[in-house]
């Protein structure tokens, strides 16, 4: 429930710049891929994998600026094999950009909000998410970043390069071909 009047010192918004992108949880990138990169004109954007999280990202941008994001584990632990496991694929988050992920977090959490998960260390991607049940059951990542996110890869990396693994995330949040 929302408080009637804001707590004195929160900010007056949480600073949403726009929906960044909508992202899915499958068992398969490359199953995804053909639906969403394929049969209904999504470009591949970038993608990787994210060693430390466990999980391979392909993003796609679709007609009208819209972007997809498929996700799907790397190893059992992994957060996104656990959702797989409990839900099913399916839409895992919400990607809102702000101007402050800090300012976003004083905000929702001032308000009552369960905001879990702040990463505030590297300063080209810091997050924090809103856990689904304080959310109306969507999980909200909250994100500001140094990087652009709406260009296409970089040094030629194709989704085969991504789809084979060839891809990683690096700690400054670039994806480059593996080394070797």
């Amino acid at each position: 429930m929302i408080p009637a009047e804001i707590p004195t010192g929160i900010p007056a918004d949480a600073g949403v710049l726009r929906l960044d992108h909508v992202a899915v949880a499958v068992r398969h990138v490359g199953a995804a891929a053909a639906l969403f990169g394929g049969a209904i004109g999504g470009r591949f954007l970038f993608g990787g994998d994210n060693d430390h999280q466990g999980i391979r990202v392909a993003q796609f941008a679709l007609p009208g600026g819209m972007k997809i994001e498929l996700i799907s584990p790397l190893r059992d632990d992994a957060p996104v094999a656990r959702f797989l496991e409990r839900r099913g694929e399916g839409v895992h988050h919400l990607t809102l950009i702000v101007e402050d992920v800090e300012v976003a977090v004083a905000r929702l959490t001032g308000l009552g909000y369960d905001v879990v998960d702040v990463d505030l260390t590297s300063p080209h991607w810091r997050e924090a998410f809103v856990r689904p049940r304080s959310a109306f059951g969507t999980l909200l990542q909250l994100a500001d970043s140094t990087a652009r996110w709406d260009t296409p890869a970089a040094s030629g990396i194709t989704l085969d390069d991504v789809l084979a693994g060839r891809v990683v995330f690096t700690d400054d949040e670039r994806a480059v071909l593996r080394p070797g």
